[in-house]
C-alpha cells in the first residue's frame, strides 16, 4: 500500500542512503533488528566500525540482523515514516529508536522536507505542542510494534524525555550525549572531562558511541534475543 508519501513497502528514498546492506533479496535465519534516529545514530563523521549501531550489533549476532535506518536531520515525524516502510520489506522483530530532539518536525509538501527549531515554518511551536507531537510518534511506533509483534526500545541522543514514557522500555539516566565523559577508578587509568568529537567536529566521537552501545547491552541485552 502507498498513499502519498507513506508506504508500507518500500522505505523513503534518502539522499545519505541507509548506513546498512540491501535488504532485498532479504538474507533468511535471523531476525531484524531496526534501529532508528538521527544523525547522531546514522553516525555521521564516524567509520562504519565506529557508530554505536555498528557495536550493538555485536550483541547477538548469532540470532539477530541490525539495520540502520537513521537518518540525518530525522525527527520523530520522519522516523516513523520510515518505521512504516518496514512492514514488508525488513518485517522487523525488534525496534528500537533513538529518538533527537523533539522540536524537530518533518514538511510534507512537493517533498519531504525536515524541519529543525529554527525553521520559519516551526515559529507558532512551543513546548506543550513539541512534547505531544513526540507523544503521537511514540504512540504510533508502538502500535506497529503490537501489529508486527515486535519488541521495542527507545534512548535519546541528546534530550531525554523519559519521564514522559516511563511505562516502557527506555533507557532513561543516560543519552549519546551524556553518557561521556565519565570516570570508573576500576577500569580507567586516564580521566577525561572532555566530549569526545567526531571527525566533522561537531556530532560526538567514538568514545559516546562505545559507551553508550555498552549501556544500553548492559539495560536491554537480556531482552535483545
Amino acid at each position: 500500500m502507498r498513499i502519498g508519501f507513506f508506504s508500507d513497502e518500500s522505505l523513503p528514498e534518502t539522499v545519505h542512503g541507509y548506513r546498512c546492506p540491501p535488504w532485498d533479496p532479504m538474507p533468511d535465519g535471523k531476525k531484524n533488528v531496526v534501529v532508528l534516529g538521527c544523525s547522531h545514530t546514522w553516525g555521521v563523521g564516524l567509520d562504519d566500525d565506529q557508530h554505536w549501531v555498528h557495536h550493538l550489533s555485536q550483541h547477538n549476532s548469532d540470532r539477530l540482523r541490525y539495520w540502520n535506518l537513521a537518518q540525518p536531520g530525522a525527527s520523530a515525524d520522519k522516523i516513523v515514516r520510515i518505521l512504516l516502510g518496514c512492514e514488508k520489506t525488513i518485517n522487523p522483530k525488534i525496534i528500537i529508536v533513538c529518538w533527537p530532539v523533539w522540536s524537530r518536525r518533518e514538511r510534507l509538501s512537493r517533498e519531504a522536507e525536515s524541519l529543525t527549531s529554527d525553521a520559519d515554518q516551526l515559529k507558532h511551536e512551543d513546548d506543550e505542542t513539541d512534547k505531544n507531537n513526540f507523544l503521537k510518534n511514540v504512540f504510533l511506533v508502538q502500535k506497529f510494534s503490537e501489529h508486527m509483534g515486535c519488541k521495542t526500545f527507545h534512548c535519546f541522543a541528546e534530550d531525554s524525555y523519559a519521564d514522559h514514557i516511563k511505562q516502557l522500555n527506555v533507557l532513561d539516566q543516560y543519552t549519546l550525549r551524556n553518557c561521556w565523559p565519565y570516570w570508573d577508578s576500576r577500569t580507567q587509568r586516564q580521566k577525561y572531562d572532555k566530549p569526545s568529537l567526531a571527525k566533522d567536529g561537531v556530532h560526538f566521537g567514538t568514545e559516546h558511541h562505545e559507551r553508550f552501545a555498552e549501556l544500553f547491552i548492559q539495560r536491554f541485552g537480556r531482552k535483545l534475543r
